[in-house]
């Protein structure tokens, strides 16, 4: 991929299986965290975080405790095998 395809907006292909959201970490995603931060999202909106097993309890800590969380739903299996919601960290 290169600038001129960011600036088109195309679609470069699968990329790779789902990764976990949390800082640093590479494992491959089971888990979706749906969340929206209700000072700047319409209420029916959800951002998506991606968590490993082991990362689960500690992303949904941290939006729980800022009022942001809303749901955790198994990643579908197709979105594992690498057509996964863009990976979100913020």
């Amino acid at each position: 991929m290169n600038i001129f395809d960011l600036a088109a907006g195309t679609d470069p292909g699968p990329a790779g299986p789902a990764m976990c959201s949390r800082k640093a970490c590479r494992s491959n995603a089971v888990w979706q965290l749906l969340w929206n931060n209700p000072k700047i999202h319409t209420p029916e909106r959800r951002k998506i975080w991606l968590a490993c097993n082991e990362h689960r309890a500690w992303l949904e800590d941290y939006l729980q405790t800022r009022g942001l969380w809303k749901d955790t739903v198994a990643l579908a299996p197709e979105a594992e095998a690498g057509h996964a919601p863009a990976r979100q960290d913020g």
